[in-house]
């Protein structure tokens, strides 16, 4: 099959991982900037990772013939200190134009503290003024609800951000609903612990159905799998899920939304019309 991967964190991730997802079909992997696995000290260190998104990363995704995109930001779990926030986007507008940035992200809440939501705020105005898409993290676990929801408050409150230029990440049984409603995406991460299983994700499929609605694996530093797109795919065609559902939710979703990046170019992409639910 073919498939792209939405979300992954390949800087933590060997090379063995990229000829895995290459031989299950991967054509093009997405990775948000997120935690280094430890508290960068300095903007230093995030200009040095920004420079490894958007030059290293790609490199190394097409020696084994796939195509590498990243979203720029400061991530939640970083945005405590303002201060340094405030230098590392300052850092953000140049690189925007570079060809495999598709927008800002991954943003979002961790701990859902006050610092956190001005941080959230100074991205959502930095993607509204240089008109890019946005990619957001979801809290874990029990703060996932409060989260989500002074999230998608934050969104509705900028006039300037279109719903369908959003993707609300990591949701759950007890969130996809909202996000939904809004009228943004939403995407369902496959992590073995923290997050969905296969069978939850296709739950949520075969409940709320498959429009504006995409999977990844987020995989990182942590426990999980840059595999599990694929073999969720493999467990919707044990449900019976036609090779045509499965391609819309593993293939043309992300082209769909994706594509409304001007950097969001493949030898042949595909790009179909509107999907049913």
């Amino acid at each position: 099959m073919k498939y792209i991967e939405p979300h992954a964190h390949m800087v933590s991730r060997t090379t063995d991982d990229y000829e895995r997802m290459a031989l299950a079909g991967c054509e093009a992997v997405c990775e948000p900037a997120f935690w280094a696995g430890f508290d960068r000290q300095s903007a230093g260190g995030f200009a040095d990772y920004f420079h490894q998104l958007t030059e290293q990363e790609p490199r190394r995704a097409k020696a084994h013939g796939i195509r590498h995109f990243c979203w720029l930001c400061i991530n939640s779990k970083e945005a405590e200190n303002v201060g340094l926030a405030r230098e590392v986007l300052a850092l953000v507008p140049p690189l925007l134009k570079r060809e495999n940035v598709l927008g800002i992200g991954e943003i979002g809440l961790n701990k859902n503290t006050r610092n956190e939501l001005k941080v959230l705020e100074w991205q959502v105005d930095l993607a509204a003024r240089h008109r890019q898409l946005i990619l957001v993290h979801t809290p874990h676990l029990e703060d996932k609800w409060k989260g989500t929801k002074l999230i998608l408050d934050v969104l509705k409150s900028d006039s300037r951000i279109t719903p369908e230029r959003v993707i609300i990440d990591h949701v759950e049984e007890h969130t996809i609903d909202l996000v939904l409603d809004s009228g943004m995406w939403a995407g369902m991460t496959l992590y073995p612990e923290t997050k969905c299983t296969p069978a939850r994700a296709i739950d949520l499929i075969e409940q709320y159905g498959r429009e504006r609605v995409w999977m990844n694996s987020a995989c990182d530093w942590g426990k999980s799998d840059p595999l599990a797109v694929p073999k969720t795919a493999l467990e919707m065609k044990k449900r019976r899920h036609s090779p045509a559902e499965i391609l819309e939710v593993t293939w043309n979703n992300p082209v769909r939304f994706l594509s409304q990046s001007p950097h969001f170019k493949l030898e042949n992409p595909g790009v179909p019309g509107k999907s049913g639910g």
